[in-house]
């Protein structure tokens, strides 16, 4: 049976892979260390108190006793999400970035060392690769070039797990992902924002004209494609996952309002965020090659069913804010 470490399991795709993994393997146990920063919802796994094959430490990954504690359970694998994520938060302070995705990967990395796991999965983002033209795709072998202090830090840490791969050959595995949505995402990211705004008949924000593209996929998706790379992913690999969903802002701003019911004149252009990045998209042929790995959730699907989350869980959101506002 493996003991899977899964750091930032209380945010939006470490929750999500949290609840994947422990309905489709039987066999696996799950420890999750979270630190609870606002983004860390606990009632995002409330459900699973008292599940047998589950447990929860409050603690932070740039913590060595925390991370010791947490491994000295049994754990056999670590697969770490656990990441300040949001680019806006990271253009008005870095520090926080740099702390828990460099330094925290540091010391999840020497702690794997230690503990002698099985495995290291890194999940980071298709943002270190930088920014696109008109055409082409972000390939494993594509440079890097992250343009804001997320991206930058999240590079700086699969600088990091190479590194430990190659120096000490440590069994790691990178994985970097597309724009996700779906359940439980903190509503500061675009489509939680604008969805829950839409509901209130509130303005939605979109940055300068609107016409920057991202590649969209499932969160249920990402867990498929984290877990693939976990299982079968060759070490000292990268795999790409995207949802081939290639879309505006402007566009998806309009398909919300139109999913929604809202009228256009909702739309609020706000200046465009400092070094914006035009466009994202994922070549994910490596993934479906050496992994099995295919996005199965089309967009149109999953869209509505996200919209249908948000408007069916206002509890969910209600006590969420009320818990950033204490």
């Amino acid at each position: 049976m493996a003991t899977v470490l899964v750091t930032g399991g209380c945010g939006f795709i470490g929750s999500n892979f949290v609840r994947h993994l422990l309905a489709t393997d039987s066999g696996a146990r799950v420890v999750n260390l979270d630190a609870l920063t606002y983004a860390g919802n606990p009632d995002n796994l409330r459900d699973l108190e008292g599940h047998p094959r589950y447990s929860f430490l409050k603690g932070d990954i740039t913590s060595a006793d925390d991370v010791r504690t947490a491994l000295s359970l049994g754990v056999s694998d670590v697969i770490n999400f656990a990441a300040e994520s949001h680019v806006d938060r990271s253009i008005q302070n870095s520090g926080p970035f740099v702390r828990t995705n460099v330094l925290g990967t540091q010391v999840l990395l020497d702690a794997a060392r230690e503990f002698r796991i099985a495995r290291y999965v890194q999940v980071s983002t298709d943002e270190v690769y930088g920014s696109l033209g008109p055409t082409g795709f972000f390939r494993e072998d594509t440079p890097l070039a992250p343009n804001s202090p997320y991206s930058a830090s999240k590079a700086g840490a699969d600088m990091l797990v190479r590194a430990y791969h190659h120096t000490f050959g440590l069994n790691a595995v990178i994985t970097r992902c597309s724009n996700n949505y779906g359940p439980y995402q903190y509503p500061e990211k675009l489509i939680p924002l604008f969805v829950t705004n839409l509901f209130a008949d509130k303005p939605v924000p979109v940055y300068g004209d609107g016409q920057q593209v991202r590649d969209w996929i499932h969160v249920s998706d990402h867990c498929l494609g984290v877990e693939a790379a976990w299982r079968t992913g060759r070490a000292g690999e990268v795999y790409n996952f995207g949802g081939r969903c290639e879309m505006t802002n402007l566009d998806l701003t309009r398909l919300l309002l139109k999913l929604i019911g809202k009228p256009e004149s909702l739309i609020r252009y706000v200046e465009d965020r400092l070094g914006h990045d035009r466009r994202y998209a994922i070549d994910c042929a490596k993934a479906e090659r050496e992994l099995g790995w295919q996005p199965r959730v089309s967009f149109a699907d999953g869209l509505r069913e996200t919209v249908e989350w948000y408007r069916t869980n206002t509890k969910w959101l209600e006590d969420l804010k009320r818990r950033n506002a204490n």
